[in-house]
């Protein structure tokens, strides 16, 4: 009971989020509609005809010649029907398809746009949001192109039939005017239902996809751990509780569907009894009692197609929330300011942090008012623990996440005033774990710089000392990676992603523990690579090996989001404070190693 509030606000963006898609296709939408309302129309047209056709033979003996002409236009309506109902159902499908693909866009842009902070900060999993935009997206079709057109159909061809139907007989209009609202009420009161189901239904398959995803991803830790069997079983129990869920849905459903046609062959049952009594007591004419009698069972029709795709409107509310969550993550706000340029210096950036504090959604601090200076060209190593705020900082300067408060200025000028893109292309990051997309090495070293020239890359090769291995290759720098760079060592991927650094030749670099999980072998080549780097660029590294540390122009030593000290090698160690016990525990950690 209660989420019930909870998940009735998410049903109410979700529908409000639909309904904001769907007036991007307004013009083909309606012209979907339109076309359908018309085929209605010749319905009417259609029936009145057969019923002519029919009473002129019965009533007044008319031979061929009589009804040919009618007979004649009835096929011509036919036809007529069903190109309006083909080019309506084409337009209306068309128009669901391309709100796809503008949707799939769009949240694909927010993540993009968003960075890797939208999914370390969320609660949604990567799994989660790749259901989201696969399966979540291919939800909303039936919402698009089938229940949108019988929701107004629902509404439009009633009415117009009724109109018909009170010209002839009100005895009968009365009928369906009291019979009608019932068909829309029950299947409200049981897709009310149908909703928490399809929402529950909708998180299962999201949990049980990122479940799926962990395993394939963490294959080889479960067979080292004996553990594949049990989390064979684990998925089994998760698909198989989707699938009661799913079977709770489509009993739901199918109850409602079974309700609306009680209801409607029950109205057209009442109908039909009302007119046959009064045709025997000769209170309405044959034509007229036909007429409507062959206009009741159109006349419920779209209320019963209305209830059948109610439940694609349960399920796409169901896909659409997660969608809603995404697009409604915090972002940063817009600018109300100009934008300001950066000169480019070719030594390198100045960073200055004035009093910079972050704060997580919780209110616990990442950052604490943190304060230092960074000449051009020079070397910063950040240490401290794991929890300390090193990665904060350097999700700062790659302008991730903005801070709660302070300032980070880049040779001068505000940080917050620089627009994004353009201040990323001043830089360069090389991640513990560099990611390598499928492609060819040339491609993945350009991937910065793809106007790079040949030479440029194989220098920057060079000085990351992968050419040789580049050179052994049978196909060289065309060789192909497969995803995450699988076929190469780790130590060849990080070395892969200097060189990418190294084309790029951004004025600033930023490395988080880049030597992390190399052997030493490929340590020290790295090491050799990135002395490069630090001429060429100001450089900023979170270090746990003290080459990194020791060879520093600046060292931060930061502790529950503080500077706890700061300052050079020597300096420090002479201070003998927390950072001498740092260095002395990774000097201990590098001595077991070895």
């Amino acid at each position: 009971m209660s989420n019930a509030p909870s998940d009735q606000h998410a049903s109410t963006l979700a529908a409000t989020f639909l309904k904001g898609q769907a007036r991007k296709a307004n013009r083909p939408l309606g012209l979907s509609i339109a076309l359908a309302f018309a085929s209605g129309v010749l319905l009417i047209v259609q029936m009145a005809v057969l019923a002519h056709v029919i009473s002129a033979v019965l009533t007044n003996n008319a031979g061929l010649d009589d009804v040919s002409f009618p007979l004649a236009i009835l096929p011509v309506l036919f036809v007529l029907r069903g190109g309006l109902s083909y080019f309506s159902e084409r337009l209306a499908l068309n128009a669901a398809i391309d709100l796809k693909h503008q949707l799939r866009g769009e949240l694909l842009s927010q993540l993009l746009a968003k960075g890797p902070i939208v999914v370390r900060g969320s609660e949604q999993s990567i799994g989660e949001r790749v259901t989201m935009l696969t399966d979540g997206i291919e939800a909303l079709e039936g919402y698009f192109a089938r229940y949108l057109p019988a929701m107004v159909m629902m509404v439009m061809l009633p009415f117009a039939i009724l109109a018909v139907t009170l010209s002839l007989d009100w005895l009968s209009a009365l009928v369906m005017v009291v019979t009608a609202p019932f068909i829309p009420f029950f299947m409200i009161l049981i897709g009310k239902g149908t909703e928490r189901l399809n929402q529950k239904q909708w998180r299962k398959l999201a949990r049980l996809s990122a479940h799926f995803l962990d395993i394939v991803e963490g294959l080889t830790t479960l067979k080292l751990f004996n553990a594949s069997k049990r989390e064979a079983e684990t998925v089994t129990r998760m698909a198989d509780s989707y699938r009661r869920t799913t079977m709770s849905v489509l009993r739901v459903a199918f109850l409602s569907s079974l309700v609306l046609e009680f209801f409607a062959t029950v109205s057209i049952a009442m109908i039909a009894v009302f007119i046959g009594f009064r045709l025997l007591y000769g209170e309405i004419d044959f034509f007229s009692g036909f007429y409507v009698l062959l206009l009741a069972p159109d006349f419920y029709l779209p209320l019963r197609q209305m209830g059948t795709h109610y439940h694609a409107r349960m399920e796409a509310i169901g896909a659409a929330g997660k969608m809603v969550d995404l697009i409604g993550e915090d972002s940063a706000p817009a600018p109300t300011f100009e934008p300001q340029s950066l000169p480019r210096h070719t030594q390198g950036i100045a960073i200055e942090c004035r009093d910079v504090s972050y704060a997580y959604p919780d209110g616990s601090l990442a950052l604490d008012r943190i304060s230092f200076s960074l000449g051009a060209g020079q070397n910063l190593a950040l240490v401290g623990h794991s929890g300390a705020g090193k990665s904060t900082l350097l999700d700062l300067l790659l302008g991730l996440i903005q801070p709660t408060s302070g300032q980070i200025l880049i040779n001068g000028i505000d940080l917050a005033r620089l627009p994004v893109d353009a201040w990323r292309q001043q830089l360069a990051y090389i991640p513990q774990r560099p990611t390598l997309l499928a492609g060819t090495i040339l491609e993945a070293i350009r991937y910065g710089a793809p106007e790079a020239s040949m030479e440029a890359v194989i220098s920057a090769a060079k000085a990351a000392q992968l050419h040789g291995f580049i050179s052994q290759l049978d196909d060289g720098y065309e060789h192909r990676l497969n995803e995450k760079g699988k076929g190469i060592s780790g130590g060849q991927i990080q070395r892969v992603a200097i060189a990418r650094a190294l084309v790029r030749n951004a004025p600033l670099v930023l490395l988080d523990e880049p030597s992390a999980h190399l052997d030493p072998d490929n340590e020290q080549k790295l090491q050799q690579a990135l002395e490069v780097l630090h001429k060429n660029a100001t450089t900023l590294t979170i270090a746990h090996r003290l080459h990194f540390i020791r060879h520093a122009d600046q060292i931060l030593h930061l502790d529950k989001g503080q500077i706890a000290e700061s300052g050079t090698h020597e300096g420090l160690m002479a201070r003998n404070g927390l950072y001498a016990s740092l260095v002395q525990s990774l000097f201990d950690e590098e001595a077991h190693r070895d």
